[in-house]
């Protein structure tokens, strides 16, 4: 047990929900293991980060910090600048708060600031939840003490001597959701009917333009087949989906720019459409429920159809990439739903790959580290 006072974690990272609610849970496992300790979060300027993590009761500084453009742009001279003006922040912030670790969930600032910390050898530690490794992990890896993940043959990337596998932490309330039949709570929740079958549709925190696109044409099929839609389509295309939909006027369909409940959304489908993002991965795998993974294309080396292929491999998953959901999406997920042992088959698989309180793997291996200092 840690007998010293006054422990002080940074957690940096963020730009996404798949980010941001590690990151998050991390804290509240550490919170909860160790009792009276301080938090700061370090993320990225106008990212959802700086709204979520005060809601979640944490403090949070934002660093200029934003993304590389792919290709040649005259606007990466504006990216670097705001890079090499986060790592002085960076310092400034570590000097400041003088913290015992840095911890790591990926994003735009975990780059800076865990450089600058390695920098100051101040104990290290990052959490990679991909299949395929981010570039700034496999950089960074050389010299952080400690690395998490949540797939096998990771050592491709890093040192196999600092890896640990912990799976990625999910969310208290979607872990709960194992073993437990919320349904009729679910269905009342978002006024849903019970006698018809319910297909979730998700895009990330920020919706996604093929998949919104890919169920608006075939609207009518899912019609037909009398189903219900759940339908996370993101802040920006919410008015102009929720306008058509209003203008038609169909019914069964549950439009949400943002939905505040997933834990009640997953009890509640019967079949789940989403992008490929690995904590949303390993949410479906607590969850339980047929999924078909339509892995994003705008992503840095694909890593979201690696991470689907990964579930697919072991019959836990059906993959469709983008090129194909507009005409393949719909009808696929109405030919799971008419096959009662494929969804049952579907589902046990991938509820098998659920990896329990992956947060408490990384809690004990921060404390770990700081027990050493």
């Amino acid at each position: 047990m840690i007998r010293k006072n006054n422990i002080r974690i940074m957690i940096t990272g963020g730009g996404t929900g798949g980010h941001v609610f590690p990151a998050i849970a991390i804290a509240d496992a550490l919170k909860t293991k160790l009792g009276d300790v301080e938090f700061l979060f370090v993320g990225a300027r106008d990212r959802l980060e700086m709204e979520k993590i005060p809601e979640a009761g944490y403090r949070i500084i934002g660093l200029p910090v934003m993304g590389f453009i792919r290709k040649i742009s005259f606007r990466n001279v504006k990216v670097l600048l705001k890079l090499l003006a986060s790592l002085r922040l960076s310092g400034k912030i570590i000097r400041q708060f003088n913290p015992d670790i840095v911890v790591g969930v990926g994003g735009y600032a975990s780059g800076p600031v865990l450089r600058t910390a390695t920098g100051k050898h101040i104990p290290t530690l990052i959490q990679e939840q991909n299949s395929y490794a981010g570039i700034t992990n496999r950089i960074l890896a050389r010299k952080v003490n400690r690395i998490c993940v949540a797939y096998d043959k990771m050592e491709r990337y890093f040192p196999a001597g600092k890896i640990v596998m912990t799976g990625n932490p999910v969310r208290a309330e979607i872990q709960l959701l194992a073993g437990m039949d919320r349904k009729e709570e679910a269905l009342k929740y978002f006024g849903l009917d019970e006698k018809r079958k319910v297909i979730l549709i998700l895009g990330g925190s920020l919706g996604a333009r093929t998949i919104n696109h890919s169920v608006m044409a075939k609207l009518d099929l899912l019609l037909q087949e009398d189903m219900q839609l759940l339908w996370q389509c993101g802040k920006g295309y919410y008015s102009t989906l929720s306008g058509y939909l209003q203008t038609a006027g169909v019914s069964g369909i549950h439009l949400l720019d943002f939905i505040t409940r997933m834990d009640l959304a997953y009890a509640a489908a019967d079949i789940i459409i989403s992008r490929a993002g690995a904590i949303t991965v390993s949410e479906l795998c607590h969850v339980g429920k047929p999924v078909i993974l339509v892995p994003s294309p705008n992503v840095a080396e694909d890593h979201q159809t690696k991470n689907a292929l990964a579930l697919v491999r072991k019959n836990a998953a059906v993959c469709i990439s983008d090129e194909e959901a507009e005409n393949k999406l719909v009808p696929v997920a109405l030919d799971i739903l008419k096959n009662a042992g494929r969804t049952a088959e579907l589902a046990g698989n991938i509820r098998a790959l659920a990896v329990m309180d992956s947060a408490g793997k990384i809690a004990d291996e921060i404390i770990g580290l700081i027990q050493q200092i």
